[in-house]
């Protein structure tokens, strides 16, 4: 087994040669949108999110759950390191949108490279609205990932937070 794949080892270098260098020099998105009949943009429809997205090349971030919480904070969790914080939705998502924003520049992008987001929120009737319009201030009016949206009892981190998010992101290559 060991001399097949040592003996195949100038085969296994010219593929992996093959599809760097295949990605390299291209200046387009390495995602694209993928649209249902009437939910494209120029249909008018306010659509917070986009049915799918393709990712056609790139370097992909998988981002962990974000939630408003100060980071670093301590593990196993203390409430009382979080009773100075807002727990309103609209202050929440802004403070999750910023970690999000800050995870993605450490990551070497931005919010525009997002391509897909999991919303774990809890009460959705009395939130979600609040928590949209955050968002699409966010995401600015010619980006919107993938996204689902879950409602939960509660957050692991502490029962006052109404909203965490998870990511997935392309970055250029």
């Amino acid at each position: 087994m060991i001399n097949r794949l040592l003996g195949s080892r100038p085969q296994l270098l010219a593929l992996a040669a093959t599809l760097t260098l295949s990605g390299c020099g291209s200046s387009e998105a390495d995602f694209e949108y993928v649209y249902l009949p009437g939910t494209e943009i120029e249909s008018g429809a306010n659509l917070p999110f986009t049915p799918a997205m393709r990712v056609t090349g790139g370097n992909i971030i998988f981002l962990s759950g974000i939630t408003g919480a100060p980071v670093p904070h301590s593990h196993p969790h203390v409430p009382s390191e979080f009773d100075h914080l807002d727990f309103d939705a609209a202050t929440q998502t802004v403070q999750v949108m910023e970690r999000l924003r800050e995870t993605m520049q450490a990551a070497g992008g931005d919010l525009s490279h997002v391509v897909q987001v999991t919303r774990f929120i809890r009460d959705i009737g009395a939130n979600q609205d609040a928590i949209n319009e955050v968002m699409n201030r966010y995401w600015g009016p010619d980006h919107r990932p993938a996204s689902t949206s879950v409602e939960i009892v509660r957050l692991a981190t502490d029962p006052r937070f109404i909203l965490e998010v998870e990511a997935v992101a392309v970055l250029p290559e």
